[in-house]
């Protein structure tokens, strides 16, 4: 079985001690690639530095983090995506998006920001990773508003309705990415994705947060992937290679890997 995990912040300090160890136990757990959503120039040039080490398992994306959309430092940020866009290779714009979570003063200028990067990714022919965490409605409006053939992506982390579940796959060239909340015992999530046809699906960890039962409180590493897998063969009451292979080729399909 080979998976990806479509969603990994492998270059956080969380790692620092065994970085390597953590992507070697993933390989061996048949998670064989590993996406690189950006948070800031903070972060950007580990983050490079990390995936030319690993080239076969690591793949980066660019893009500014909405928690990082701040006045006074936007325009600067903004300006480091297109740059690097342009100097380097990346397979995605991302982690972009809204959060209305930690501070809802920011969000004309975490639209704006937003509006933004989806152009770039609409120019350079690449998906978007969306962060939509209590800015489900927000966010999809203005995908909806934008887009067009040239605009594919992945709601991360979706923990939503079949309702807003129906609205990203009505847009044709978006899936929903599915982790570790998926094994919660009354996320209520198993209910939503047991309607769902598996062609809308991806996998991510989004380590090291949001780790899977049983390991919840420990830190999520890219290898848990095969646990979230495993509880959406139960869910769809299929075979795991069957959740493996599927994913995997959806995966490939939108981040053209």
């Amino acid at each position: 079985m080979k998976f990806i995990d479509t969603h990994v912040h492998l270059y956080s300090n969380k790692f620092k001690e065994d970085r390597d160890n953590v992507i070697d136990n993933a390989i061996k757990s048949g998670v064989t690639k590993m996406f690189l959503p950006n948070i800031s120039s903070k972060y950007t040039f580990s983050m490079i530095e990390l995936c030319k080490k690993h080239p076969k398992n690591c793949f980066p994306m660019m893009g500014l983090h909405p928690c990082d959309v701040k006045i006074g430092s936007m325009e600067r940020e903004l300006s480091h995506v297109e740059e690097m866009l342009q100097k380097e290779q990346f397979i995605a714009i991302g982690e972009i998006g809204l959060d209305l979570y930690w501070d809802k003063s920011t969000i004309d200028i975490q639209k704006e920001a937003f509006r933004f990067q989806i152009e770039l990714a609409k120019k350079h022919k690449l998906p978007i990773a969306i962060h939509v965490r209590d800015s489900f409605s927000e966010a999809i409006e203005i995908v909806e508003e934008l887009n067009d053939e040239n605009l594919s992506g992945v709601f991360h982390c979706f923990t939503g309705d079949n309702k807003q579940a129906n609205r990203v796959i009505e847009l044709q060239n978006f899936f929903l990415g599915i982790g570790g909340v998926l094994t919660f015992k009354n996320s209520g999530l198993d209910k939503v994705i047991s309607k769902i046809d598996m062609k809308h699906l991806i996998l991510e960890t989004d380590a090291p947060y949001l780790t899977p039962s049983p390991f919840r409180g420990e830190r999520n590493e890219s290898k848990y992937i095969v646990n979230i897998a495993e509880k959406l063969a139960e869910i769809k009451s299929i075979n795991i290679n069957t959740i493996a292979e599927t994913t995997t080729q959806n995966a490939r399909d939108l981040f053209k890997i």
